[in-house]
């Protein structure tokens, strides 16, 4: 059954979390609900066979009965949801998933991020579903009275991607719960732990809570469609376009596929691409260089707010006859925080190409032992601040000079896993 868009495209932009008057209240009796645990088939005859599909639902229904009894736990409390500094799909949709299951349990939560969404898909999905997400700088985090939250959560990210967890920290404020499916980047501790490396997007995983009862999706309620349309926005992005999906990925899409909403969920997929967008994927173009199947490009200076740029030109890469592995970087300015950092984004095909240790074998550490970046099956990135170097461009020859460097220093680390043979810095 198709359902009809409740949301025009011409309605305002929101970042708030004012609740919305049509969708349903939550009643504040709380209580424990029960999951629906289906009984699993039998495993084969030899009793050693048993089905990778029945292994994960067995894993999905312990962990989300685990997070049931986290959320009972801290009922009637505040807490933050973080997600990294530029939240995808993926991230958004699972974010607003978690705070819908948490005020079954009087907990409120606020979705707060410190970049920007400037992707054209991240703003129409925002847009068009009053998806409740906030941009807190690492200025204005300062000014924030964060005693009155009792938790934060960690969503599609594991910290290492946000600015904003040395602040959350500093307070006192403790972890509740870290999900994500990118691989560990550091020992966590947190009360509440879903990592799982193997699967294809966090979706996924949200949408096996739902499945086992952590909340009941009802397609009359606004709000419950444009989350169901949101999480299957994330898991579709996050696998490719479902190309990459495996059989629990499908099963998830089958199961929001009840209550998402396919023309808002088309509304978003037809944003357009900016000029500056298609203007950073013709930089791309044009400096790229092609080693051993891998296409390596900088792309020079980009505003704050045209981040996602990066991926997008990587993406578009990535389709080039001949290349399985797209990397494409930049030093990507905020004029607000006077602050410089290179972002890169990795995009391959290679099915025997791991992005995670990829780029940690290629960027390493810094020295706190915070790895520079890291990835999932088929995507990875990297963000390496310039620190001492930021900033003082005025001067055309200085800031050419400053890219030259970099862009010399990042083809050395990554040519010298692509072909250890070749130097891009030559001695005269």
């Amino acid at each position: 059954m198709q359902l009809n868009s409740s949301l025009k495209q011409s309605e305002s932009f929101s970042l708030t979390t004012e609740p919305n008057p049509e969708d349903a209240e939550v009643d504040q009796e709380v209580v424990e609900l029960p999951l629906n645990r289906p009984s699993l088939p039998a495993s084969t005859s030899d009793g050693m066979s048993v089905y990778l599909g029945q292994r994960n639902n067995s894993l999905a229904f312990q962990k989300a009965e685990e997070l049931q009894k986290t959320l009972l736990a801290h009922r009637h409390e505040r807490q933050l949801i973080i997600l990294q500094d530029f939240p995808d799909p993926d991230a958004l949709s699972c974010a607003w998933a978690y705070q819908l299951i948490a005020q079954q349990y009087d907990i409120k939560c606020e979705i707060i991020y410190a970049g920007t969404l400037s992707h054209q898909e991240n703003i129409a999905l925002v847009k068009l579903t009053n998806l409740p997400a906030q941009r807190w700088t690492p200025q204005n985090i300062k000014s924030k009275d964060l005693s009155c939250y009792q938790g934060f959560v960690l969503i599609d990210n594991q910290g290492t991607t946000s600015q904003l967890l040395t602040a959350v920290q500093h307070s006192g404020i403790p972890l509740i719960a870290v999900i994500d499916h990118h691989s560990l980047q550091a020992e966590l501790k947190s009360e509440f732990v879903d990592v799982r490396p193997y699967v294809r997007a966090t979706a996924t995983i949200f949408t096996q809570y739902l499945q086992a009862g952590l909340l009941a999706l009802d397609s009359s309620i606004s709000q419950h469609v444009k989350c169901a349309t949101a999480l299957m926005h994330g898991l579709r992005s996050d696998t490719n376009r479902l190309m990459q999906a495996q059989e629990e990925d499908f099963m998830a899409a089958a199961y929001l596929s009840r209550f998402y909403d396919a023309q808002l969920l088309n509304a978003i997929l037809q944003a357009n691409r900016s000029k500056r967008v298609m203007d950073v994927i013709e930089r791309s173009l044009k400096n790229r260089i092609v080693q051993n199947n891998f296409s390596i490009a900088g792309v020079g200076y980009l505003r704050y707010d045209d981040r996602d740029a990066i991926p997008q030109a990587a993406d578009f890469l990535v389709t080039e006859e001949n290349v399985h592995t797209a990397v494409v970087y930049g030093i990507v300015h905020d004029e607000d925080d006077e602050l410089e950092v290179v972002i890169g984004s990795l995009r391959t095909t290679k099915l025997t190409l791991d992005p995670d240790e990829f780029i940690k074998e290629a960027f390493g550490q810094d020295s706190t032992g915070r790895f520079f970046g890291g990835g999932r099956t088929s995507a990875g990135g990297f963000e390496i601040p310039m620190g001492f170097l930021s900033g003082s461009n005025e001067n055309p020859a200085y800031a050419k000079m400053k890219w030259e460097v970099f862009d010399a220093q990042i083809k050395q680390k990554l040519l010298k896993l692509v072909n250890p043979k070749d130097n891009p810095i030559q001695s005269e």
